[in-house]
């Protein structure tokens, strides 16, 4: 009984040691932590932030269609003979004294107040900017497909923490209720012992055994609590309180056939679908580059008031026209569609490789969704033959017709099915979330069968 009790304040110990100032008020369920890590991850912040900056730069380049217009105010003041015969003329104040010879060659210095509206307007290039618009809107739809991913991603590797927080809480049970088992070995071996019916060697296996169960208790609390910081990191909360969660579920999925589920990923992923864009995006600047060689047709105005003082009498003047520009030596522009050739032809082969990367991917997935199903039975399976050997050998043992190594070893086998029980419902879950990644329909809805 002492020793029973001095068990049970040890392991008390133990969680107040490793879980203190760790414990939230309400658990934390799956959906919940979903929803944080897509508001607060630092990743999904980086994807939302991409997609405004390439929002942008469509706009910017979008601003090429629209007509240019400043107002400058311009103050001088000199006796620079061609400035001051400028000046005076702009400002209608020309006199017939002005075109004396010492007034030409050493005018007296002027001031000059110019208000200046100017402006021009791109009226055809081409189609350039046209192409360079439609590559814009491209990449930024690239973005946009691109932040999803990164969505999927973070749901993805939430639900990976959750789940093995999940497995380490039930790891910590299994070592603790092991614990408790081999406390009541010693007791009973001690009894034993007492009654001549065992020997002192038999007390001393028992104790090693509950020392090694320890042990592994702490070892499964250290494996709990680093479960819980990969989930903070994963959903960007590094302040989060752990929590007692509801305890992992052995659950049934849908299955799906391996044609089925390539066809579903080439529809759905968005990093597939991001690529497949920017590669669209890149032909249009291709194209631009082309059109770069052609003609550009722009108009252009200016108007200026110019004075000699602020309030003073002056002058206005305007001039506009059009303008046609063709390069005879576009040197710049074949380097320039050189460059862009190039990049057409990388972003291609990253889109074939990338292709062949998502069916490797998803076979994958396939692969180990159907191993761990198979685990999970024969798994299951096991942990009911190794409990009914424990069973029987501990009667045997009390009967004096089995050894102390032989309990020990049946406890160990009874330990290690019921662990490899909780992971292969650990590895069903997950591998089922992996391929519903794999194929681009892991969302916060569809994440919420895994709870």
């Amino acid at each position: 009984m002492k020793r029973i009790l001095g068990s049970a304040r040890w392991l008390a110990l133990i969680s107040c040691l490793l879980s203190a100032g760790t414990r939230a008020q309400e658990p934390l369920t799956l959906s919940r932590a979903i929803q944080l890590a897509l508001k607060q991850n630092p990743d999904a912040e980086a994807a939302r932030a991409t997609v405004e900056e390439a929002s942008a730069r469509a706009m910017l380049v979008r601003t090429q269609y629209l007509p240019q217009l400043s107002l400058t105010e311009d103050i001088s003041r000199g006796n620079d003979p061609v400035y001051v015969f400028g000046a005076r003329l702009r400002q209608q104040q020309f006199a017939q004294t002005d075109f004396a010879p010492d007034a030409l060659n050493r005018p007296e210095p002027i001031g000059n107040f110019a208000t200046r509206i100017s402006g021009g307007w791109l009226l055809f290039d081409s189609l350039h900017t046209q192409k360079l618009v439609q590559g814009a809107n491209l990449m930024r739809k690239s973005a946009a497909s691109s932040a999803e991913a990164m969505d999927q991603k973070v749901v993805f590797d939430v639900v990976q923490s959750y789940q093995g927080v999940l497995y380490a809480e039930r790891l910590v049970e299994v070592a603790r209720h092991e614990l408790e088992t081999a406390e009541a070995t010693l007791s009973s071996v001690d009894d034993h012992v007492k009654a001549g019916l065992a020997v002192e060697s038999d007390r001393m296996s028992a104790r090693v055994n509950v020392a090694a169960r320890k042990q592994a208790l702490i070892a499964a609390h250290g494996d709990l609590e680093l479960a819980w910081m990969q989930l903070r990191v994963a959903m960007g909360t590094p302040d989060l309180m752990a929590s007692t969660l509801r305890p992992i579920e052995q659950k049934d999925f849908q299955k799906n056939d391996l044609e089925q589920t390539l066809q579903t990923a080439m529809m759905n992923r968005r990093d597939l679908a991001a690529l497949t864009q920017a590669q669209s995006a890149q032909a249009a600047a291709e194209s631009a580059a082309r059109l770069s060689f052609g003609p550009r047709v722009s108009a252009y105005g200016n108007w200026e008031d110019d004075r000699q003082t602020p309030g003073g009498l002056g002058g206005s003047n305007w001039v506009a026209g059009a303008q046609i520009v063709l390069d005879i030596l576009p040197f710049s522009k074949h380097a320039a569609l050189a460059k862009e050739k190039s990049s057409k032809a990388r972003v291609d082969a990253q889109l074939t490789s990338y292709q062949q990367q998502v069916r490797l991917q998803v076979n994958q997935a396939y692969i180990q969704r159907q191993t761990a199903e198979l685990s999970l039975e024969t798994a299951q399976s096991a942990i009911d033959q190794a409990t009914e050997s424990l069973r029987i050998l501990k009667n045997r043992y009390g009967a004096g017709l089995a050894t102390i190594t032989d309990l020990l070893r049946a406890d160990d086998a009874a330990r290690e099915a019921e662990a490899n029980y909780w992971h292969a419902v650990y590895s069903n879950a997950t591998t089922y979330a992996q391929q519903l990644y794999t194929t681009g329909t892991l969302t916060a809805e569809t994440a919420e069968e895994l709870q």
